[in-house]
């Protein structure tokens, strides 16, 4: 994608340190975004598995949920309707994985969720924001003010050493296990901040009020240890994890059960349980989680060095017969020196170790059903 500055793109209040610090920037979502920095995507991405990284993710959505009643409560109920997750049991300072769902049990939107003591705060991607908004006006205004937060900034810091260098400038995170959620004063501005992210490293990401951003994203990248890292490592890191991006892994037509993705619809909001259904396209998600699906989402691993990328089918055979399964996301891997994807396999061959065949430029190549993630986590539970 060429570089540009079009008038049609709304920009990050960091994307002046974005050029200043020698950024390729990209239509993404559309914003004008880095791609990568000096250092190069490779580099970026190991960088960020060695040390730490910090991702500018300030064109994602940040919403404030406001329960009219004043009870925390009664706003998890209201979002629990449009959404296969069990909130109400979210404890204060915590944050869950949501999707919202449609009625055909496909998914709208991945979210993350956060329980703050009088209200909700909601973070959801950058391409569905507007659509994500509308529909949380649409069918939580009576019981909740749902407020878009349109003057914070949003930064992610992750790798190994993301806890010392942020502590350095805020000393209370070193205390924070993953998926905690709390307000913390950085440089004198009130944060706020989650141990979270999508890389697979421990780390955080901060929300900070606009007029503050570049100074706090300047103060952090002054630690030697800390690499500005573009949208091309984020994909790699995120695959390697094997977690999934919304448009390509996840999407309208396909549910939380083919998406392998069980273990965020809890025990609640399940058949039998105490808040069973209730959420959009409940009768084909919990049909699905007890009929198992027809095809799953999986990990795969290419033989050789090219990556397998998006829209490579998938064949049982080496020769004729007909597709059955196709990739949605595919990459080299730098931590695991090799290519990887992920995708979606009929059930019948989505058992580890199975053995398919992808069809790149006519040819079918040899790829191996696999265990994701790629590369351990290391949350700090």
């Amino acid at each position: 994608m060429a570089d540009t500055t079009g008038a049609d793109l709304k920009q990050t209040v960091l994307n002046a340190l974005h050029r200043d610090m020698g950024a390729k920037m990209v239509p993404f979502a559309g914003y004008d975004m880095p791609v990568q920095y000096k250092l190069g995507v490779m580099q970026e991405h190991l960088h960020t598995r060695a040390k730490a990284g910090l991702f500018d993710v300030s064109h994602m959505g940040q919403v404030i949920l406001r329960p009219k009643s004043g009870d925390v409560a009664d706003a998890a109920l209201a979002l629990e309707t449009l959404v296969p997750v069990a909130l109400l049991e979210l404890k204060e300072g915590r944050q869950r994985y949501a999707l919202f769902t449609n009625d055909a049990g496909g998914i709208d939107d991945d979210l993350m969720v956060a329980n703050r003591g009088d209200h909700l705060f909601v973070v959801v991607n950058a391409a569905c924001k507007d659509a994500d908004i509308a529909h949380m006006q649409a069918n939580l205004s009576d019981t909740c003010d749902v407020t878009p937060i349109t003057d914070r900034a949003l930064i992610a810091l992750q790798g190994p050493e993301a806890e010392r260098a942020l502590a350095v400038l805020a000393p209370a995170v070193a205390e924070m296990k993953f998926m905690d959620v709390a307000t913390v004063d950085i440089m004198g501005a009130d944060c706020w901040v989650s141990r979270s992210g999508y890389s697979g490293e421990d780390g955080y990401e901060v929300s900070i009020p606009n007029d503050r951003a570049e100074e706090i994203t300047r103060a952090l990248i002054a630690d030697e240890a800390v690499e500005l890292i573009g949208l091309g490592a984020r994909d790699s890191l995120r695959l390697e994890a094997g977690l999934c991006l919304y448009g390509n892994d996840l999407d309208p037509t396909t549910s939380p059960v083919e998406a392998n993705l069980n273990w965020a619809m809890q025990k609640a909001r399940r058949a039998g349980g105490a808040r069973e259904g209730g959420f959009p396209g409940a009768e084909r998600i919990l049909k699905e989680l007890a009929d198992g699906p027809s095809r799953l989402r999986v990990g795969l691993l290419p033989e050789g060095r090219a990556p397998m990328r998006a829209g490579v089918e998938l064949f049982a055979e080496e020769e004729g017969g007909a597709p059955i399964g196709t990739v949605t996301s595919g990459a080299f891997g730098p931590s695991i020196e090799r290519p990887m994807a992920m995708g979606y396999v009929a059930t019948s061959h989505s058992a580890t170790g199975t053995r398919l065949f992808g069809e790149v430029r006519g040819k079918r190549l040899p790829v191996t059903v696999a265990d994701m993630p790629f590369r351990a986590a290391t949350y700090k539970r």
